[in-house]
């Protein structure tokens, strides 16, 4: 079923269990995803990032859209990283039940009032809105940010901006990064930044950049001929006390490609003479499957529909 980002988080909140809220760009992650969680009984978010907008359009969001509506689990879908108030409207009237506005590298005041005017278009057309204070390092598609213009959220400011603008959910800068490459050895997690932001605030918070990067798949990505550095991603101890302390959204990008790409190679290396695309992506979706159950399970959203 087709349902809004706040059908889903305020109970994963309540609940201490966290969603997974994967990126999609064609077809076959989105059937990874949708159908894993069914199979799992498990809620879940279905992200398109501006990139994948313009990537896939209308018709990438009317297959998200299907599978959602069929689906007998919750499922939103939602704008990642939406850069102004005109892309989080584009996408409202594509058909998504989540935006969020991407207003973190603006001043304080600055991101309330562009995160304010979407909350109250959203809002009335009964769409929940996501938005961010601090800023994560690492880089994702239009996303690029030193580590030296990275810094995490203020307990204390978090609770103005919510106050002052409405938001749903809010994404937090804890020591998580966007893409594969997360620092060497286990990334530093401010759990206690957490714990006093969800003591303060009572929405569903949001934690970006927490894909795995698990060694496996890294693994094969190599054996097939991938080329990829030291990449190091969040470790599922952390995610798991992370949900039990209000992060009830976490996002996940950088495993599925990675998976994707995985289930591609080693099916062309199986058989470099063959050219079905469906033996090709067909093995793509096994892997990913695998990566996706493996988190919702970390989550603790398995059999919360």
């Amino acid at each position: 079923m087709l349902v809004t980002g706040n059908d889903i988080l305020v109970p994963a909140r309540a609940g201490k269990y966290g969603v997974g809220s994967f990126n999609t760009n064609n077809m076959e992650i989105t059937q990874a995803i949708i159908h894993t969680a069914e199979r799992l009984r498990s809620p879940v978010m279905v992200q398109m990032s501006e990139g994948a907008i313009k990537y896939g359009g209308q018709d990438l969001a009317n297959i998200v859209i299907d599978l959602a509506t069929r689906a007998t689990v919750p499922v939103a879908l939602h704008l990642d990283h939406g850069s102004s108030y005109e892309s989080a409207l584009k996408a409202i009237k594509m058909g998504f039940t989540s935006v969020m506005i991407d207003a973190s590298h603006h001043p304080f005041d600055e991101n309330v009032k562009e995160t304010r005017r979407v909350v109250e278009a959203a809002h009335a057309m009964g769409i929940s809105v996501e938005s961010e204070l601090g800023r994560l390092g690492g880089i994702e598609e239009h996303i690029v940010v030193d580590e030296k213009d990275a810094f995490l959220t203020d307990p204390e400011e978090a609770v103005q901006f919510i106050e002052q603008t409405g938001t749903d959910y809010l994404a937090i800068a804890i020591g998580t990064s966007h893409g594969a490459y997360k620092g060497k050895g286990r990334p530093y997690i401010d759990h206690a930044r957490i714990e006093k932001i969800a003591e303060l605030t009572g929405i569903p918070l949001v934690a970006h950049g927490s894909s795995g990067v698990p060694t496996e798949i890294v693994e094969r990505f190599r054996t097939g001929g991938g080329q990829i550095g030291e990449a190091a991603g969040i470790a599922d101890e952390d995610l798991q006390r992370a949900t039990q302390h209000g992060i009830a959204k976490v996002n996940v990008d950088t495993d599925l490609r990675l998976a994707s790409t995985v289930g591609i190679r080693e099916a062309l290396l199986a058989n470099p003479k063959e050219f079905d695309p469906r033996k090709i992506f067909g093995p793509a979706r096994d892997v990913m499957s695998q990566v996706i159950e493996h988190k919702l399970r970390v989550l603790g959203s398995v059999g919360q529909a």
